[in-house]
C-alpha cells in the first residue's frame, strides 16, 4: 500500500486538471460529447439525424432518465444505491398484478411501495451505518428474488387498465410523453435542491459530513428522504417500460443498472460527493442513450455494452473524484 498526501492527490495530473475545470463550467464537457457523438453517428448513419431517430433516443432514454435523476441525490450525499434497476423490475410485476383490481389507486399504491422501500433502505443504511453500497447490493437481491417469486419467473401480461400506463408512448408536440415526464421529474428534482434547504443539505453533507454534523444537519432524515426519493423514482421509471411492452417481467430493467450510474457520473456528478446535478444526469442519461444506439448502428454486439458502460463508469469517476477526500491509494 502507498500513502500519498490529500494535497498531492487532489493535484492530479494537468490534463485531469483542465479536463475538470471545462467540467466544472456549468457542466459543458456532457453537453459537448451529447453533441459530438449524435454528429459521428449520423456519419455512419445520416438518418440518426431525423425527428423520427430523435423521438426513438428520447423513448428509449425516458426510464434512464428517472432512474439517474433519482440516483443523482444520493450520489451527491457521498452514497450509492445499486438496487434502483432491481426495484423497477419488481415495480413492472406490481403494476400488473394491481393495476387490474385497483386502476388509478393501484398505480398509485406501486409508487408508494417503491418509495417505503427506499425510504426502508435509507434507514438501514443511516441508523444502523450499513454501507449504503452494502445495503442496496443486500436489496438489489431482495428485489430481484421477490419479482421471481411474485412473477412465477414468468412474464405477466398487464390485462386491465392499459391506459394508465400506455400513454407514455403518445406524444406532446412531438415528443415521447414518457420523455416529458421523465424530465418534468428532473426539473422538480432540481428546483428541490437549488431553492430548498434540501439541496444546501444534500452538497454539505457529500462535501464534508462531519462539518454537516457540526452544523445541525440532521444526516439520518436527509438520507432517509433521498432514498426514498430514489424509490419514487424506481416505480415512476417502470410506467414507460410496461407501458411499451404492456407486460411486467422479472428481468424487464435488469440491464440498467451500469447504465444508471454511467449516467450520473458521465454527466459530471462525482462520485465521490459533494459535486453535481441532476440537469447534468438528464444529459449524461441521453449520452449513455446515445451510445447504446450508435453501438447497434456500427455494428457491436449488445452483449459488448456492459462493457463500454463498465469503461465510462470508470473513465467519468477518474475526472470527476475528488481526491482530496481520498488520503489514501490501496
Amino acid at each position: 500500500m502507498t500513502t500519498t498526501s490529500p494535497a498531492a492527490i487532489s493535484k492530479g495530473t494537468p490534463l485531469l486538471i483542465r479536463i475538470r475545470r471545462w467540467n466544472g463550467l456549468g457542466g459543458l464537457l456532457p453537453l459537448v460529447l451529447l453533441i459530438a457523438l449524435y454528429f459521428s453517428i449520423s456519419i455512419k448513419s445520416p438518418g440518426f439525424l431525423s425527428a423520427g431517430s430523435m423521438q426513438s433516443v428520447a423513448t428509449q432514454a425516458a426510464p434512464l432518465v428517472f432512474l439517474a435523476a433519482g440516483l443523482t441525490p444520493i450520489i451527491i450525499l457521498g452514497g450509492i444505491d445499486l438496487s434502483l434497476a432491481a426495484l423497477t423490475t419488481l415495480s413492472s410485476i406490481l403494476i400488473v398484478q394491481l393495476l387490474p383490481p385497483l386502476g388509478l389507486g393501484g398505480l398509485l399504491l406501486v409508487l408508494l411501495i417503491t418509495t417505503a422501500f427506499g425510504a426502508v433502505v435509507g434507514f438501514i443504511h443511516a441508523v444502523a451505518q450499513v454501507p449504503s453500497f452494502v445495503v442496496t447490493l443486500g436489496a438489489f437481491g431482495l428485489y430481484g428474488g421477490l419479482a421471481l417469486q411474485i412473477s412465477n419467473a414468468t412474464n405477466q401480461p398487464l390485462t386491465k387498465h392499459l391506459d394508465l400506463v400506455t400513454w407514455t408512448t403518445s406524444y406532446i408536440a412531438g415528443i415521447p410523453a414518457s420523455f416529458v415526464a421523465a424530465v418534468a421529474f428532473v426539473i422538480l428534482i432540481w428546483l428541490a435542491m437549488t431553492y430548498l434547504p434540501l439541496g444546501r443539505y444534500t452538497y454539505a453533507v457529500g462535501a464534508s459530513e462531519s462539518a454537516a454534523l457540526m452544523s445541525g444537519i440532521r444526516t439520518v432524515r436527509l438520507r432517509v428522504g433521498l432514498f426514498a426519493l430514489a424509490g419514487l423514482s424506481a416505480g415512476l421509471a417502470a410506467l414507460p417500460l410496461v407501458g411499451r411492452t404492456t407486460y411486467g417481467s422479472p428481468s424487464l430493467a435488469n440491464t440498467l443498472l451500469l447504465p444508471t450510474i454511467a449516467a450520473v457520473v458521465v454527466g459530471g456528478t462525482a462520485i465521490s460527493g459533494g459535486v453535481g446535478s441532476v440537469l447534468r444526469s438528464l444529459v449524461g442519461a441521453l449520452i449513455v442513450t446515445v451510445v447504446q444506439v450508435g453501438l447497434v448502428v456500427v455494428g457491436v454486439n449488445a452483449v459488448l455494452q456492459n462493457v463500454v458502460f463498465g469503461a465510462m463508469i470508470v473513465i467519468a469517476v477518474a475526472l470527476t473524484t475528488d481526491r482530496s477526500k481520498l488520503p489514501t491509494i490501496k
